[in-house]
Formats: structure tokens, sequence, C-alpha cells
């Protein structure tokens, strides 16, 4: 990849100047320096990007195995089945949501959504973290309803059933396990299918214990338990897809070593009015403010660049680089100015 200058004409105190991957050249006279919008080879792709690849096989399957539970589930009156198809739907519904928003991000930025819609994955993820809250909702009041009523449950169907599900949702899994810790589309998809494949093993238990005792209200505490666990993963993506949607600090990157890094770049006196945000699930943007009596030339600010991105996986950076002079003082320096 290359970084390329881009260059903006009007006269102003300060220098502007933008870098796309790679060192540029040239000078301006004119505004604040910006440098770094990083977005990765352009163009059009054929065949499925990085982060869309398993999501077709993955929603297959697992909407031929939620059919299966349901008629499973009610052809032998087990609420434990017709839970964990309630569950399993709910996932294929994110993964669509999920697959549709990777998709939208192969659409180039235009004059009035700049930035593409990259965002697209990450409303998705909390598309996704709302309908599982949904489906727990939903799952516990049913079982709070059995265990009042219990009903008789078909072990053996419900068994082969769950066994089943293991080999579905854990087979699918895998589909998400390579390049899970860069998207938290990817992750969130491989961790719900991994704690469906226990669940359905959990199933599996209820199964054999009710065979063997009898005792009908082990199914919809069964219910009652995958509505726990659904949950207890639930959580941590409805708590990341809230903060990257409220344009917070992505996980993994600590805005204060960020800070550090920045002002201790050569002629740099200060750093101010520094944001990082998520565009996507997997992009990460910076603008900041260098105080840098010197100036900059594009050489320093495509390496600076390269170096947020190699360092902090930082690809899309804007810096302003500022003289310092008291007479023209920038009005975003103070602490928490937005």
């Amino acid at each position: 990849m290359s970084e390329q200058p881009h260059r903006h004409g009007a006269p102003h105190p300060h220098r502007h100047a933008h870098d796309h991957d790679g060192p540029g050249s040239g000078h301006h006279d004119h505004g604040h320096d910006h440098s770094g919008h990083d977005h990765g080879p352009g163009g059009h792709h054929h065949g499925p990007m990085p982060g869309e690849r398993g999501f077709v096989p993955a929603i297959g399957l697992n909407l031929g195995f939620v059919v299966l539970e349901v008629a499973a589930g009610l052809l032998g009156g087990s609420l434990a089945l017709l839970a964990d198809a309630g569950h399993n739907l709910s996932d294929v519904l994110g993964l669509v949501l999920a697959w549709i928003a990777a998709r939208l991000t192969r659409r180039l930025p235009t004059g009035r959504r700049t930035y593409g819609w990259h965002r697209g994955t990450i409303l998705a993820a909390l598309a996704n973290a709302m309908l599982l809250l949904v489906a727990v909702g939903a799952i516990a009041l049913e079982s709070i309803r059995r265990l009042i009523e219990p009903a008789p449950v078909e072990t053996g169907l419900m068994l082969w059933v769950a066994a089943a599900g293991i080999v579905v949702n854990g087979g699918t899994a895998l589909f998400f396990a390579r390049g899970r810790e860069a998207d938290l589309n990817r992750r969130g998809a491989y961790l719900h299918l991994l704690a469906d494949a226990g669940v359905s093993a959990g199933v599996v238990l209820g199964a054999l214990l009710i065979g063997a005792t009898g005792w009908l209200w082990v199914d919809p505490v069964l219910g009652l338990v995958i509505a726990g666990v659904i949950l207890l993963g639930t959580w941590g993506l409805l708590r990341e897809s809230v903060d990257l949607a409220m344009d917070a600090v992505p996980r993994g990157i600590d805005p204060a070593a960020v800070q550090e890094f920045l002002a201790a770049q050569p002629g740099v006196q200060e750093v101010h009015d520094l944001h990082i945000w998520a565009l996507s699930t997997t992009e990460t943007a910076l603008t900041a403010h260098l105080v840098r009596p010197g100036g900059a030339d594009d050489a320093f600010l495509a390496g600076l660049c390269g170096a947020l991105r190699s360092r902090f996986g930082i690809g899309h950076s804007t810096l302003q680089v500022e003289s310092g002079d008291p007479a023209h003082s920038c009005a975003l320096a103070p602490a928490h100015t937005l």
C-alpha cells in the first residue's frame, strides 16, 4: 500500500497533510497537518472477504438444525429443546445481520457516508446482543411456567437431537475460530456457537437424568440454566458493542500508551484533543493535535501513521500539527473539551 498526501488549497496559519498508508511528498502552507487515513486496499472484491468467511455455511447448518429442534421439541414435549431452538434461531438472525454488515463494508465511501457502511458491523453486533436478551426472557418465562405445570418429555428424541446439536454447533464454531480476536462479530459468533454446543451437552445429560429418574422438573430447570448461560455469554458482547457504538476506545488499545507514544516523537512538545474510536468491528481511527514548533514534513507524518498502525492497530490516523503560537492557541487544547 502507499500513502499519498491529500492537499487543501486555502491558506491558513498552520499546515494540513493527509496520507494513506505510505510516504508522500510536497509541502502545504495552510492549516494544520492531518495525516494517516489508512483504509486498506480499495476496489471491487470477488469471493468472500476475510470478515465474511464462514457465515453462509454456519447460517445454513444452524437454520436446518433450528427446524429439527422445533419439530423434535414439539413432538417430544421438551422445553429444553424448544428453548435451545429459540436460542439457536436468535443466533441465526445474529449471523445473518453480521454477514450483511460484513458485506456492506465493501461499499465505497460517498459524499454523504464518508466512512462508507463500516459501522454497520458494530450495529449488527449490538442487534445480535439484543436479540439474545429477548431470547433469554422468552426462555426464562416458559421455563418458570413449566416448573409450575410439569409436562411429560420424550427423552429418547431429546437425547439424539441434543447430541446432533453438539456436532452442529461445535462444528460451525470452528468457522469463526480464525480471526475472532480481531473482529467483534466473529468473536460473538464463535462464543455463542461454542456455548450452544455446551448447552446441547447439558440437554443430553438432562435427557439421561429424566430417563433414569422420571423427574420432569429437570427439563424446565435446564431451560433456566440455558437462559443463564446465554445471559452470561451475551453480557460481554452487549457491553462491548454498546461501547463501540458510543465511540469508546476499542478493547485492547490503551489511550494513555498512545498519548505517551505521540508525545515522545521528535520535536513534539504537547499532545491534545486525542480521540480513538472504532470505524467498524475491525478498524480503528484516531485524531490528535500535536504541538511541534518545527512543523512536520510528509516523511514524519507517514512514519508516525505507520507506527500507529503497527504498534496499536490504528489504521486510520488524522494528525493536526500546530506551531504552539500563543497568539493563535487551539480552542480544543483544554482537557475534556469536545
